[in-house]
């Protein structure tokens, strides 16, 4: 029988140092010292390092060598070895597809819409890109570019154009089966990805469309000239789209990744994308952008491994439970947790992996299903991420516009960020509207 760990608020002073640390000097640095970037000039490993460390000072009656034990049992848990192979493979995936893949799909909508519906088709596109490469910064970061030529050339003000993509940017990584949000959600909530996509998407697609109903209606008083499209290859959409399409009839995440990865490597060296001699250079690049996220998975699971031992989660679950009384709030209380975590990490997969331990003990007292707490955890912390003007993707637009010439601020960008915004909305009535559920807990 586990033995049952008593409630110590000390045992969550781990988390409060490292949000001194991270969050802290972050913002020193970027808004104090006027350091361009600066907020990620601070290292996130070391501030996991440091918060460690002060766990392993605390509960003296417990060894050294139990303590290692104890992140050993927290690092060696199956979800966690999973996400980390995941991650793996995701890397490998957006490293043998390459940029040009991405860009075809982008270009080609540009070529069949006229310049009128720049803005749609920008939301469109940066939707479309996202969930097939899985993540927000790739997708603001290959498409701003664009969103910025356009402006120029149509008559659309830059924080639109950008705010329109930074937004469609979230729409994948809320949703996509190779986000590393979806998958740190799952993994920590243990639901299969497609009962999380069917949950969320009911959230999201309506914030979709009511998305694009605005930006349209902002886009009919506009006087706009025809822009430029790039060049593309549709043969280059195929592993997307068989990402995107096996993922959702609900194939194994491993298979759908073999077979994109398979794809990509074909339809690349086929264009000419890449060459027989770059394939491994190419798949080095696409691991290594993964590094930092599974370190940081790896710390955190062994630092929450230590702050559940020395009684830190009972007392914020019981601190939780003494305002969440009921199913609909213990929901809210779970969204509000992941949202705090993302203030202070700037990173919503780091947000969900630090709350998901906590999330899956809520969610049985509260009565939540493991696909609705997952969806709680990624839609609420991609929402708090995109409107953070220390965020990486904030920070990612801005600097695009500063590179090319252009000077926005993110407070520009902010009031155009209509989809994360109504996905906050949507997701907050889902919940006021659901059916109530008696909860478990005392």
């Amino acid at each position: 029988m586990e033995k049952k760990i008593k409630a110590n608020a000390w045992g969550l002073l781990p988390i409060a140092i490292f949000l001194v640390f991270y969050l802290g000097l972050g913002i020193l640095f970027e808004y104090g010292l006027g350091i361009k970037m600066g907020f990620y000039d601070i290292p996130i490993v070391v501030g996991f390092l440091i918060a460690i460390l002060v766990a392993c000072l605390q509960n003296r009656s417990v060894s050294f060598e139990e303590k290692l034990t104890v992140m050993a049992s927290g690092v060696g848990d199956k979800n966690i070895i999973t996400m980390i192979l995941i991650f793996l493979a995701s890397g490998l995936f957006v490293g043998v597809t390459g940029r040009s893949s991405a860009e075809s799909v982008a270009y080609f909508m540009f070529s069949i819409a006229p310049a009128k519906m720049a803005p749609i088709v920008l939301f469109i596109v940066a939707c479309v890109v996202s969930i097939a490469m899985g993540t927000s910064t790739g997708t603001i970061t290959l498409i701003t570019p664009i969103a910025i030529a356009v402006s120029e050339v149509s008559g659309f003000s830059l924080p639109l154009c950008i705010g329109t993509v930074a937004g469609g940017a979230m729409f994948g990584d809320n949703l996509s089966f190779i986000s590393d949000t979806t998958i740190a959600a799952c993994t920590t909530q243990g639901c299969a990805m497609k009962d999380k996509f069917k949950t969320n998407f009911k959230i999201a697609f309506p914030a979709a469309i009511v998305s694009l109903i605005l930006i349209g209606i902002l886009s009919m008083n506009v006087d706009t000239v025809e822009k430029a499209v790039g060049e593309y290859n549709i043969f280059l959409f195929i592993p997307y789209l068989l990402v995107l399409i096996f993922g959702i009839i609900g194939i194994n995440v491993f298979v759908v990744l073999i077979i994109g990865i398979i794809a990509g490597i074909i339809t690349s060296l086929a264009v000419g994308v890449i060459t027989p001699m770059t394939i491994l250079t190419s798949m080095r690049s696409g691991i290594e952008g993964m590094y930092e996220t599974i370190l940081v998975a790896v710390l955190v699971s062994a630092l929450c491994g230590l702050i559940k031992n020395n009684g830190g989660f009972e007392a914020l679950l019981g601190f939780v439970k003494k305002y969440c009384k009921s199913n609909k709030s213990g929901q809210f209380g779970m969204g509000l947790l992941v949202g705090a975590m993302d203030i202070a990490t700037a990173n919503n997969t780091v947000a969900i992996v630090i709350a998901g331990p906590i999330a899956k003990d809520m969610s049985k007292d509260y009565n939540i299903s493991p696909q609705q707490s997952a969806s709680i955890l990624d839609t609420f912390s991609c929402v708090f991420q995109i409107i953070l003007p220390y965020g990486a993707q904030m920070l990612l637009a801005v600097s695009a516009a500063t590179v090319l010439g252009y000077t926005v601020s993110p407070f520009a960008i902010m009031p155009y960020l209509f989809y994360p915004l109504l996905l906050g909305v949507f997701v907050v009535l889902s919940i006021v509207f659901s059916k109530e559920k008696t909860t478990e807990g005392k």
